[in-house]
């Protein structure tokens, strides 16, 4: 018997993380992948086992909602919902996740299973705040998945026990599990008369005590340029080397507005992928700003750079397309709906975690929704390192988690 077969939130992530959901940006359907379905539907049948109401998964577009009724009749008005997405991230793969749990940290080195990757603090010295708790860790090949499947084990298992402790006040709760966050469009065909909910958190944040309501304003663009070939003996005056201007628009955007070199409510422009020959290149890139102002500033200096070259270069050299994806939270939580932080911290409190206020430094689904009406700070997971093969998260902290939740919604709206 191990230390954790017994605890329903951790059995419930180790079960979650070995279904592989890995969403896919580069598809246009919805979902960007079928097989975020699998975990969908267990999730559905998982929670009419529990006696959850309202259960209904969407076959189309793989959505999860369900429904636990109030059992104060005095705040039977408003209805909450808890959040999480079911995909994974595309930095690293999520399939065959083969999770290992170290008890006892020691506050040393972690070997990832035989591939050589050591979990080190050196490199990770946050791990030294888990000496004596139990970290659940990949092999070395996989990401993890507690981004965000951890939020669902918590939310399920919360659910679990509310149903089965029907002498505990709580308004309407509403569940709901969506695809394709990490794609950013976790929204994009959520139902809302479904999901009938006045407020929201999503429980998609990192280590425990994580309280967040401010996110980027954010924006992606692409950067296409023209040049023009001819053969290099004869080029002189000639010929317009596409691969080339590519490289002079980003040197043109700020050295240190990029991500490795900012922090905190800094932004950036962030290049993820350059291709291209001397007659067509292209760039992508990622805009992101916590400050609307300071946003909108990066978004016309793309412009700027695009119409510096084209004087350069000819008109139509270069073509910048920029389209915002979503915008900073905060405006929509603050100062009416700041009950939602106040309820947050005191439940953290009741059960013990020290809460800490921060900024997100990306977005979630709840960012979009605040916007769509439904105010939804980000609640913390209890992970680490997401999105890739040093992901990790502390199995006490998803219980202590659990049990925030459960407390969370006794608090009146």
């Amino acid at each position: 018997m191990g230390r954790f077969d017994d605890s329903e939130v951790v059995q419930r992530f180790l079960r979650y993380v070995k279904i592989d959901t890995q969403s896919d940006e580069e598809s246009s359907t919805a979902p960007t992948t079928e097989k975020q379905k699998e975990l969908g539907r267990l999730l559905g049948d998982e929670l009419r086992e529990i006696g959850a109401k309202d259960v209904y998964f969407d076959e189309k577009f793989g959505y999860v909602y369900a429904k636990i009724p109030a059992t104060d009749g005095g705040r039977e008005n408003k209805t909450l919902a808890l959040i999480s997405h079911m995909d994974t991230a595309a930095e690293a793969s999520g399939k065959d996740v083969k999770p290992e749990i170290i008890e006892d940290y020691d506050g040393g080195d972690i070997l990832l299973g035989n591939s050589g990757l050591i979990l080190s603090p050196g490199r990770f010295p946050e791990l030294k705040a888990y000496i004596g708790q139990s970290l659940i860790v990949t092999d070395g090949t996989t990401l993890l998945g507690a981004d965000d499947k951890a939020g669902v084990a918590e939310i399920m298992t919360a659910a679990a026990y509310l149903i089965k402790h029907p002498a505990i006040p709580h308004g309407n709760i509403s569940i709901c599990f969506t695809p394709d966050e990490e794609t950013g469009r976790g929204v994009d065909h959520i139902d809302e008369k479904r999901l009938g909910a006045d407020c929201a958190y999503t429980v998609d944040g990192g280590a425990i005590g994580e309280l967040e309501y401010e996110n980027f304003n954010a924006a992606s663009a692409s950067v296409k340029v023209h040049g023009i070939t001819v053969h290099p003996g004869e080029a002189k005056n000639k010929m317009k080397n596409a691969a080339r201007i590519a490289s002079e628009f980003d040197r043109m955007l700020p050295l240190n507005e990029r991500p490795e070199y900012t922090e905190g409510y800094e932004g950036f422009f962030h290049l993820i992928k350059m291709s291209g020959t001397a007659e067509e290149a292209e760039l992508s890139y990622l805009i992101r700003d916590h400050a609307k102002e300071l946003f909108e500033k990066k978004k016309a200096l793309l412009k700027a750079a695009e119409s510096f070259l084209n004087s350069k270069y000819g008109e139509g050299t270069v073509k910048v397309t920029v389209e915002d994806s979503y915008y900073n939270m905060k405006e929509k939580i603050e100062p009416e709906n700041h009950f939602l932080i106040e309820n947050a911290k005191s439940a953290m409190k009741e059960v013990g975690i020290a809460c800490r206020i921060q900024p997100i430094r990306g977005g979630t689904d709840g960012a979009r929704l605040s916007f769509m009406g439904i105010p939804c700070p980000n609640l913390c997971t209890g992970g680490h390192n997401f999105h890739g093969r040093y992901e990790y998260i502390c199995a006490e902290s998803m219980e202590k988690i659990t049990e925030m939740l459960i407390k969370l919604v006794q608090y009146p709206l």
